[in-house]
C-alpha cells in the first residue's frame, strides 16, 4: 500500500510522489522536500506496484523515481507512469553518471536526470524546472546528449537532427518551445493530421518510441541552443 508521509502538503503547492526501495532515502528526500517553498511531498512507495497505486491515487505532479528500484527496472516504471498518467513529471535518480542513463530514462519519458550524490539544491532546481515544464539535466550530461543525438558520433552511425526536412525541423523548434500539437496545426496552417504525421517520421528519424520523448527532446534541444 502506498505510504503518506507525516508532513501534509500545502494546498497550491507542487506535490512530489517519492519512489525509492530505500525508506532512508525517501525519508531524507521528504524532509528537504517540505522544506522548499512551493514543493510538498505527497506520498511515498517502495515498489513498482506500490508507485503504481501511488500515483493514481495520490496523482502528484511529479514523481520522483529511482531507476534502480529494488533491483527491477525503474526504466520501465517511468514508461508505465508516463502511459497512463501523462500529465505526472518525472525525475529519474540514478547512481550512475553513464549519459547512456541518462538517455535511456528520458526517452522511456522522463523530464530529469540526477545523480544521488548530487548537491540537495539541485534536486530543487531540477524539481523546479521540471514543475515549470522544463527539463532537467546536468550541463556535462546535456552537452553529451546534444551531440550524440543532434550532431552525430564517430561513424556517423547516431540519429542527427540534420536528417529532418525544413518543415519537421520547424514542427521540432515548435514543440520545444512549449507548443501543442494543434497550436502548431494553427501556427503553420496545416491540418492536425499532418503535424501528427510530421512528428511521426521525427521520431522515425531520431529513433525516439514515443511522443512523450521527442517533446522532452526538442526542449532539451531548444535549451541547449538558447544556452540554458
Amino acid at each position: 500500500m502506498a505510504r503518506k508521509p507525516p508532513d501534509r502538503p500545502t494546498p497550491g503547492s507542487t506535490r512530489v510522489l517519492l519512489i525509492d526501495d530505500h525508506a532512508v532515502v525517501r525519508r531524507g528526500l521528504a524532509v528537504l522536500i517540505s522544506q522548499q517553498p512551493g514543493l510538498s511531498a505527497c506520498g511515498e512507495a517502495g515498489t513498482a506496484a506500490e508507485a503504481l497505486a501511488a500515483v493514481k491515487a495520490l496523482r502528484p505532479d511529479i514523481a520522483i523515481v529511482d531507476i534502480a528500484l529494488g533491483g527491477t527496472d525503474g526504466l520501465a516504471l517511468i514508461e508505465q507512469i508516463k502511459a497512463q498518467w501523462p500529465e505526472v513529471g518525472i525525475l529519474a535518480l540514478s547512481m550512475h553518471s553513464d549519459t547512456l542513463y541518462a538517455e535511456r530514462a528520458t526517452r522511456a519519458g522522463a523530464s530529469g536526470y540526477l545523480m544521488k550524490e548530487q548537491a540537495a539544491d539541485a534536486l530543487v532546481t531540477a524539481l523546479r524546472r521540471i514543475a515549470d515544464g522544463g527539463v532537467y539535466l546536468s550541463d556535462e550530461t546535456q552537452a553529451r546528449m546534444v551531440r550524440r543525438l543532434f550532431r552525430g558520433g564517430p561513424g556517423g552511425d547516431v540519429p542527427t537532427i540534420d536528417t529532418l526536412s525544413d518543415r519537421e525541423l520547424t514542427v521540432f523548434q515548435l514543440l520545444g518551445s512549449g507548443s501543442t500539437t494543434r497550436q502548431i496545426a494553427t501556427q503553420l496552417h496545416l491540418s492536425l493530421k499532418t503535424v501528427q504525421s510530421h512528428m511521426e517520421h521525427i521520431k522515425q528519424k531520431l529513433s525516439l518510441t514515443s511522443a512523450t520523448a521527442l517533446v522532452r527532446y526538442a526542449t532539451l534541444w531548444i535549451e541547449h541552443e538558447r544556452g540554458g
